[in-house]
């Protein structure tokens, strides 16, 4: 925990690269080690937002750590740099998860 999926319809040609860079930015806006984050990626998919320009979609799921309305606007520049996607073509998806439910390493944490 942290969990970011981010599905777009852009294309992205260094994956690895972007996922690497969205999970040190997320461990920085959650103050949580870039140990404990992962990152998923859906690039190139079909996706429909009052047209067919690129968009984007992220869930961003912790245990704690989330302020939505502090990183809504980051996450949306972020996106916005890295991608082209104009921020009015991006939602995000934010879930605070009780540690009992989140479980690594076979065991849940808390």
């Amino acid at each position: 925990m942290p969990y970011i999926n981010l599905s777009t319809s852009a294309k992205i040609e260094d994956k690895k690269k972007l996922l690497e860079e969205i999970s040190i930015f997320i461990s920085s806006l959650t103050s949580k080690s870039r140990r404990f984050v992962m990152a998923r990626l859906d690039d190139n998919c079909e996706m429909y937002f009052d047209d067919y320009l690129p968009s984007c979609f992220l869930e961003i799921k912790s245990i704690g750590s989330l302020n939505p309305s502090d990183m809504a606007k980051p996450i949306s520049d972020f996106i916005h740099e890295k991608l082209g996607i104009p921020i009015d073509k991006i939602y995000i998806s934010f879930e605070d998860v009780s540690a009992s439910m989140w479980a690594w390493n076979g065991r849940t944490f808390g």
